[in-house]
């Protein structure tokens, strides 16, 4: 990647407060707000590109509901339904019994658990 203005800007954003979920929205609210200027498509392919460079892990919730995590290490993550925040749980707190074996030609490059959670 080509170390450009913006994307040291916005990796300063993501990386500087430590460990974090962020959506590309709330990424880009907060770089309009340090006095950034980028447009949704172009933090949108800084993160696609930090992910694909191992920065970053995408996180699908829902369809339309993409966070970016900064932490890389083995983890899986509770869901807070009503607020949409994501919370990390330790690899090592979550046991698998046994998955299946992956189709021919193909390995199992991850796994992710999410938790979702509700208040009641």
């Amino acid at each position: 990647m080509r170390p450009t203005r913006q994307r040291l800007a916005l990796a300063r954003l993501l990386f500087e407060p430590g460990h974090r979920h962020v959506t590309a929205e709330a990424l880009h609210g907060e770089a309009l707000a340090a006095g950034v200027k980028v447009s949704l498509a172009t933090i949108y392919n800084t993160l696609h590109q930090l992910t694909t460079v191992g920065l970053l892990r995408e996180i699908v919730i829902d369809t339309g509901k993409t966070y970016f995590d900064t932490n890389v290490d083995d983890h899986h993550h509770f869901f807070l339904e009503r607020t949409g925040r994501l919370i990390d749980i330790p690899g090592a707190d979550v046991a698998l019994g046994a998955l299946p074996a992956a189709p021919d030609g193909l390995k199992i490059a991850r796994v992710d658990v999410i938790i979702r959670l509700s208040d009641s």
